[in-house]
């Protein structure tokens, strides 16, 4: 018998959670269907940029991700401390960015004069609010139901696009973190999507690898699809490595990047039974393909920060 979710999230054993969604009856809505030849690739950016955008609007960090032809894995770490010194009024305008909320959060965000019975309607809406955006049940629900209705409406159609709820699994250890992580992000190399996990799209070791999110075009379309209302909060980079700056209050991985990096590819080699792709021996280390040396790795973390407060800044990846 499944678990309820009250049971499945427990903060006191570990911050760390495995999700995945798949499409119903796990058709290629994602991707391209082999049966018709109609393609549907654009629908995984919707996905990655969703995910992306959330994570900075709620205290959730995204370790891992990988979205692929008919669902998608994240790894996140919840951080419901980030939180606590938040003030009301960013709470009410976090929400805001997704929801368009009562008449007097309306009222509110747009400057207008408050009535008297709004300032305690208010107070009460900003703590069930700050609950929410601790959840990872929130965040799922508000990563999954724009998807759906935007594919519907593509579609000319009605009715489920997602298989039921996420279905989440507790990381209650370093080793399942990282055997997690490793997992999701070889995804596409499994299903003999990419060659080598640096060149898998839409995945989590990519953008790590070679940062490629545009916050500005990510943004206009969701709000353009009315799946945004605004979004006025600094962009959150993924989770760091403990090699690498931290970002947010939360921490670090408890793992260095190179090693990760080392154990991924080392883990993609091995041809996994009833999977059609593993990295072919003649591939060079992954190191020596992305011309990382162990001098100047430093160096790389170092600009990591760079290259994202650019990102930040102009909305926009820096140049290859």
């Amino acid at each position: 018998m499944a678990r309820p979710r009250s049971e499945q999230i427990s903060l006191a054993d570990t911050p760390y959670y495995h999700a995945v969604s798949r499409c119903v009856r796990r058709a290629f809505l994602c991707g391209e269907d082999r049966e018709s030849g109609q393609s549907y690739e654009h629908r995984r950016q919707w996905v990655e940029d969703r995910i992306r955008l959330l994570a900075s609007l709620f205290a959730v960090e995204v370790a891992a991700y990988a979205v692929m032809s008919n669902h998608y894995h994240i790894v996140v770490k919840l951080v419901p401390e980030q939180l606590q010194a938040v003030s009301e009024s960013e709470i009410l305008q976090r929400w805001s960015c997704l929801y368009k909320g009562s008449p007097a959060l309306q009222r509110y965000t747009n400057g207008q004069q408050l009535a008297e019975h709004d300032a305690a309607e208010l107070t009460e809406l900003a703590a069930d609010y700050r609950n929410r955006l601790r959840s990872l049940s929130w965040f799922m629900k508000c990563l999954n139901e724009p998807i759906a209705r935007r594919a519907n409406q593509e579609d000319n159609c009605t009715g489920h696009f997602w298989e039921g709820r996420y279905k989440s699994q507790a990381l209650l250890s370093e080793a399942a973190l990282l055997s997690c992580m490793a997992y999701v992000d070889l995804n596409p190399v499994r299903a003999g999507m990419a060659a080598t996990p640096e060149t898998s799209e839409h995945t989590s070791i990519k953008e790590r690898v070679k940062p490629t999110f545009d916050q500005g075009a990510a943004v206009g379309a969701q709000l353009e699809e009315g799946a945004l209302r605004r979004f006025d909060v600094p962009l959150r980079p993924l989770l760091a490595f403990n090699d690498q700056p931290a970002f947010a209050a939360g921490g670090n991985l408890p793992f260095a990047f190179v090693d990760y990096l080392e154990l991924v590819d080392a883990t993609g080699r091995v041809a996994r039974q009833g999977k059609r792709g593993a990295i072919a021996p003649i591939q060079p280390p992954i190191l020596q393909r992305l011309g990382i040396e162990g001098l100047v790795w430093l160096a790389q973390a170092t600009d990591f920060e760079a290259q994202f407060r650019r990102r930040q800044n102009l909305g926009r990846p820096r140049a290859a």
